[in-house]
């Protein structure tokens, strides 16, 4: 196989055209991992699907070299209810391709597609190239990259194909989600009986509202705890709620573990503190990591992003980096430029050349 760029990028808009007309929201996507599966097929490349992930690997795979995966999720959200457009036709207009999806993340996953096709079939690399089209990143599922990953071979970085402009995400903030619960006494209201669990969740809530997180990230910035749901099991006006809950959404920066930040709200707060769930961890690679300093060198800019994707899923070292825009992503009306994605395709190799092909001479 030996794609010119230009057959590259027009495959790459043909496969996003196709894959923006199947619907394919997250847990939905049976067609579109089909459509990926097939067009792999036809350039004569094996690949293999659990679930809805579809995966390859290079063809002069080695499992003595190191691992770099390439990877971004063709899942997409619901469509906005401003769409004055079908978000299910692929239409192109001055320079855009308009879809669902298209933005997010369909213009990087047949970027990233393109450049695994472009090293598919040479057999003097210095990394293996891993290719994974994973589904329920916009819900953070658990059958989408993290189980995939328990099926690829031993990785040892990867490239993240999310939306920023084709500069590098090196951080992301970490998601933790906390249930509280504050205890009381239930009683009539007209009696002045019981101990009100509301009162007691709202010293807790001033307490999250004002509270700080002391270490600053030069990159992320200052970690964020916000309260965003309260309530009582009882809807009666005149019963003293023994229970109250609240809902705490918390940003995490590269600087914490979760584990020490739950330590720290229990030690002041009177509520009981679960969190939902760990996995959405805070990330962050090296600016010296091989990545980085490939970008770095094509005068890529690097930042933190607040965001979170499937990086915080992976066990390695991971660089957020694609065409798009973050900000038209769950848009109405969502588009990617054409020439997005045509850059994208070029500076995705221009930065795997520097990694991945052997030093001359």
């Amino acid at each position: 196989m030996n794609n010119s760029l230009n057959t590259l990028q027009q495959d790459a808009l043909l496969l996003l055209k196709e894959l923006i007309s199947i619907p394919s929201f997250s847990r939905e996507e049976d067609g579109t991992a089909s459509a990926i599966a097939k067009f792999l097929a036809v350039r004569q490349i094996e690949a293999s699907r659990v679930g809805n992930n579809v995966f390859a690997k290079n063809k002069y795979f080695d499992p003595t070299k190191p691992s770099i995966l390439l990877n971004s999720h063709h899942d997409t959200v619901k469509p906005n209810p401003q769409y004055s457009r079908n978000p299910f036709a692929p239409d192109e207009a001055d320079g855009r391709l308009y879809g669902l999806g298209s933005n997010d993340a369909g213009g990087c996953l047949v970027s990233l597609i393109a450049t695994f096709l472009h090293y598919y079939a040479i057999n003097n690399l210095q990394y293996n190239l891993v290719l994974a089209a994973t589904a329920e990143e916009e819900i953070s599922g658990t059958g989408g990259i993290e189980y995939a990953l328990q099926y690829l071979p031993p990785i040892d970085c990867a490239i993240v194909g999310e939306p920023t402009l084709m500069q590098m995400a090196v951080a992301e903030r970490g998601l933790m989600v906390l249930d509280c619960v504050s205890h009381g006494k239930a009683g009539h209201a007209a009696r002045n009986e019981g101990d009100n669990a509301l009162y007691k969740a709202l010293e807790d809530i001033e307490w999250f509202r004002t509270a700080t997180l002391e270490r600053i990230s030069p990159l992320l910035g200052p970690s964020k705890m916000s309260v965003t749901v309260i309530e009582t099991e009882n809807k009666a006006h005149n019963v003293v709620p023994a229970t109250c809950r609240f809902v705490v959404d918390t940003r995490i920066n590269e600087l914490y573990r979760f584990e020490e930040v739950v330590e720290w709200i229990r030690s002041h707060v009177k509520c009981e503190v679960t969190p939902r769930s760990m996995r959405m961890r805070s990330t962050s690679i090296a600016l010296d990591h091989p990545l980085v300093a490939a970008g770095l060198k094509l005068e890529r800019s690097y930042y933190g992003s607040p965001t979170t994707s499937d990086k915080a899923l992976m066990p390695f070292p991971a660089l957020k980096m694609g065409p798009g825009d973050s900000a038209r992503s769950h848009t109405a009306d969502e588009f990617i430029y054409v020439d997005e994605i045509n850059a994208g395709i070029e500076l995705y190799i221009k930065l795997l050349d520097q990694v991945v092909l052997p030093p001359t001479a």
